[in-house]
């Protein structure tokens, strides 16, 4: 896999927790942020697209119908 270098800077309290938590685990303060970040993106990027569908749903008047809409709300109601 290809790697890029990125300096961040971070509070003292996060590192403090990183440096902890690389020993505790025997990884590096990188491969837990590398980790960190890339857990980040993928949720943002996911969180993205939803969003996009759903507002493509809207624009195309693609809503729930009354019955489905109480359908969920039985299920979970009782």
């Amino acid at each position: 896999m290809d790697t890029a270098i990125l300096t961040i800077r971070i509070p003292v309290e996060v590192k403090t927790r990183l440096d902890k938590l690389a020993a505790a685990t025997h990884r590096s303060k990188s491969f837990l942020g590398g980790e960190a970040i890339k857990q980040y993106v993928d949720l943002e990027a996911w969180q993205i697209t939803e969003i996009q569908q759903a507002i493509q749903e809207a624009d195309a008047n693609d809503f729930a119908s009354d019955e489905e809409l109480d359908a969920v709300v039985n299920k979970y109601a009782g």
